[in-house]
């Protein structure tokens, strides 16, 4: 359902870039507007229908791209990135305190020391 409403959508943005380039410069943009030459519809008469299929098409354009936005809010609010990358979220442990800082074992901090060296200082007799 999704890539055939994103197939309309790039269809209907094609559409609206070609009718838009279609219609007549009002302001002399470019200088390539418009033309004196006559034919079966007149010259307002076309603008007035390139106009109204232009709003056709942009109305058709944003509700698809609504339609695609609520499609894919649908489709990640079941997972997160986190569940795409497979890691496992830390499990917090009841029994520990939560509030409790943790403090490392001083042992871990000390340099590794020889039999006969003493951590305690000499005895003054």
């Amino acid at each position: 359902m999704e890539n055939v409403i994103l197939v309309i959508h790039l269809i209907l943005a094609l559409g609206l870039i070609g009718i838009v380039l279609l219609q007549r410069s009002e302001g002399g943009g470019l200088g390539i507007g418009g033309g004196g030459g006559g034919g079966v519809m007149s010259s307002r008469g076309a603008a007035t229908a390139l106009g109204k299929l232009t709003w056709i098409f942009a109305i058709a354009f944003l509700c698809t791209s609504i339609t695609l936005t609520v499609i894919a809010a649908k489709n990640s609010a079941d997972s997160s990135v986190v569940d795409t990358l497979g890691i496992e979220a830390p499990v917090a442990d009841d029994a520990a305190a939560p509030d409790a800082p943790v403090t490392p074992d001083v042992s871990d901090l000390l340099p590794p020391t020889s039999a006969d060296d003493s951590l305690t200082p000499p005895r003054a007799d």
